[in-house]
Order: structure tokens, then C-alpha cells, then sequence
């Protein structure tokens, strides 16, 4: 089954309702970091402005709960409330559907809704839901993003608590279909933590069994890479020989590890500035066509906050950004749409077994 990209689908701008519509109105900042009074805060849709008589711009990044900037040359600049600067020309109107020359267009890419039965079961997801057809749409997609897309991965510690997990995630890294890494301090140490001892938290990842003084494992190897300087110097040292973050630094790909409040140690890369680590995951996140999270609630949800719907490419064509949202927990996978970030796709599964699953699926396609 070969990927396409859904086509995108751009307003009518020619309907009475959008051709007679106002001009967007822009409100300096009088205030570092404070909005002006009626801001328009962004969604996750493709969001158009009215610049001038029958001309809609669309910023060509967007990032939900942020406000939009007027730049020179009708430049639309996508900025969160505390990087506002004073002077910064705002967006303000509440109305989404062009009364207030703003135009939200929440079915960009055709989404017709199918018919439904009067009564059916299983219409909502939970772990009997069936997930194969998912796997298959999901294969096409990462060789599709392979070559063509951004594929960024954000990885709670589980991924790294097995042995063929820790291996497989590894394989994607060498493999190509991982282009971006965000996570935190935890999946790098027990990574670490594997490649030094074969334990994550003092716990064989193969056998499951209690390693004599294992709770020291995961500090100890804190404590060598902290005595090294970093990771990079670790790896390129020789000391660590297998695991992610060891594909991570030697195929040179972008991450980012955010601090939290509760880290050991941290490792040395780890950002400990939230808004610093933010920012920096910002700055993967604008490249992304698609994002896979897992097993990590909390950074999900950030990361999700920051995925809009859609991305614009280089020849200003739009295209979506896919989100799939991979836990055993059907709370955390609802969680995220309950925040906001309603495109996400949802795998309900233990996702050692979806890391193992996914890279032999790649696999089988490949050699086939």
C-alpha cells in the first residue's frame, strides 16, 4: 500500500462571508510579555489573516495557545506570551470565521465525516480496541517521512527498560526513521545505565532480576558520564558500546533532554531551564511532519501543545504533521486530546512491545 499525503484543501476565500470580511486588526504590546486586550490566541488548525483587501496570509509555523506578531513585509510570526516584546504588533478577535478578518479552517484536509450507525459497539477506544490497520498506515508513513519528512520521537524511560526495546529503538535511530529525539533526563541515565551494567533502576533488562546493589547503577553511571564531561565524550571515548542514545550521537541527530524538578544528577546535556529546554524543543518541533510519543505523559502533553495540525514546506505547499500518541494507559492517551491536541492518533499497547513490533514491521517491509 503506497503513502500519499492527504491534499491540502484551502479556503474559499471567494465565499461572501470571507470576500466581505474585515481586515484583521494588530494592537501593540504595551507591556513586555502581556498580550493586548482581545488577543486572538492560536489552535492547532491553519489560521488565516486578513492583511489587506482580498489578501489571507498563513504563518508558516503555528504553535497552539500562543498570539500572532505582524512582522515588516507581512511577515506572521507565531510567538508564546512571554517572548512578546513591546511595540509587537498583536492579533486581536475572538471570532474564528472571518467576522474578525481571522479565519480558522478546521477541516484543511478534507475531513468529511463518514456515516455512522444509529447503534454500534466499540466506538471508542480502549485496550480491546484493535490496532493492525494502525500498524500498516503507520509502516507506510515512516518510509514515506523516511525521505521525504521530519520524524520526531519524544521517549519516556520505559522505551530503554527491555532489552529488545533498547535494541530495536537503537535499529530506527541507525535504520533512518528517526530524525529528532526530546525526552529527559531519566531515558538517557537508564540508557546509560544499560549500556554500563545491562540494568535500568538496578533491574536486569533482560532476566528481570534484582542486580546485587543495583539501586547504585543508575547514579554510577551518572557519575562517570558527569566525570567525562558528557555523553558525546562517553561515546566517542569508546566507553559506551550499544543503546539509543549511543545512535543518537554518532548518527548526529538533534535532541533535546528537559530537566524536571525531580532529576538525579542530571546528566550533563540536560537542559535544567524549563523555558530554555522549551525553546530548544521548539526548535525540533517546527521541523517535524510527524511525531510519535510515548510512555511520557507530561513531556506528551508539552510536546503536543507545541505540534500544530499542519506545517508549510519550502515550496509553501501545506502538508499535515502526524501525531501518534503511544501508552498502555487510555488516560494518558485521552489526556491529550483533553489538553488540546485533537489530531493526536492513539496506540493503546505496552510500548516495548510497540518499539519491537514497529522496527520489525519495518523490517519485513524492506526485505520483502
Amino acid at each position: 500500500m503506497a503513502f500519499t499525503l492527504p491534499t491540502y484543501v484551502e479556503p474559499d476565500f471567494n465565499r461572501p462571508d470571507l470576500k466581505d470580511a474585515p481586515l484583521a486588526l494588530f494592537k501593540p504590546v504595551e507591556l513586555p510579555g502581556v498580550a493586548p486586550e482581545g488577543y486572538h490566541a492560536t489552535a492547532i488548525f491553519p489560521e488565516y489573516y486578513h492583511l489587506r483587501p482580498g489578501v489571507w496570509k498563513l504563518p508558516r509555523l503555528s504553535r497552539m495557545d500562543c498570539v500572532v506578531v505582524l512582522q515588516e513585509n507581512d511577515h506572521l510570526e507565531i510567538k508564546e506570551f512571554r517572548n512578546l516584546a513591546k511595540g509587537d504588533l498583536v492579533a486581536c478577535g475572538r471570532r474564528e470565521d472571518g467576522e474578525d478578518g481571522i479565519y480558522v479552517h478546521t477541516e484543511p484536509f478534507g475531513g468529511t465525516a463518514s456515516e455512522k450507525e444509529k447503534f454500534a459497539f466499540r466506538t471508542r477506544m480502549s485496550r480491546e480496541t484493535s490496532f493492525s490497520i494502525d500498524y500498516d498506515e503507520l509502516y507506510d508513513l515512516l518510509e514515506h517521512e523516511r525521505e521525504h519528512g521530519f520524524i520526531c520521537w519524544v521517549l519516556g524511560p520505559a522505551v530503554v527498560f527491555d532489552r529488545d526495546s533498547r535494541e530495536a529503538m537503537a535499529k530506527l535511530v541507525k535504520d533512518g526513521y528517526v530524525h529528532g529525539l526530546l525526552a529527559g533526563n531519566a531515558l538517557a541515565t537508564h540508557d546509560l545505565e544499560g549500556a554500563f551494567y545491562t540494568t535500568a533502576l538496578g533491574q536486569e533488562i533482560y532476566t528481570k532480576r534484582s542486580a546485587s546493589l543495583g539501586h547504585y547503577h543508575h547514579l554510577d553511571a551518572l557519575n562517570r558520564i558527569r566525570a567525562l564531561g558528557s555523553m558525546k565524550q562517553a561515546v566517542q571515548s569508546g566507553q559506551v558500546k550499544d543503546g539509543v542514545m549511543k545512535a543518537i550521537i554518532e548518527q548526529n541527530i538533534p535532541y533535546v533532554l528537559a530537566g524536571s524538578i525531580r532529576d538525579d544528577g542530571p546528566m550533563p546535556e540536560v537542559i535544567p531551564s524549563a523555558y530554555d529546554a522549551q525553546d530548544a524543543m521548539r526548535g525540533v518541533v517546527k521541523q517535524a511532519t510527524t511525531v510519535i510519543a510515548m510512555a511520557t505523559q507530561l513531556h506528551s502533553i508539552a510536546v503536543g501543545n507545541m505540534t500544530p495540525s499542519y506545517t508549510t514546506m519550502k515550496d509553501d505547499s501545506v502538508r499535515p504533521v502526524f501525531f501518534y500518541s503511544v501508552d498502555m494507559s487510555e488516560f494518558v492517551v485521552n489526556k491529550l486530546a483533553n489538553r488540546g491536541s485533537l489530531s493526536a492518533r492513539s496506540i493503546l499497547t505496552n510500548v516495548q512491545d510497540f518499539v519491537v513490533t514497529t522496527a520489525r514491521g519495518l523490517d519485513s517491509r524492506r526485505n520483502c
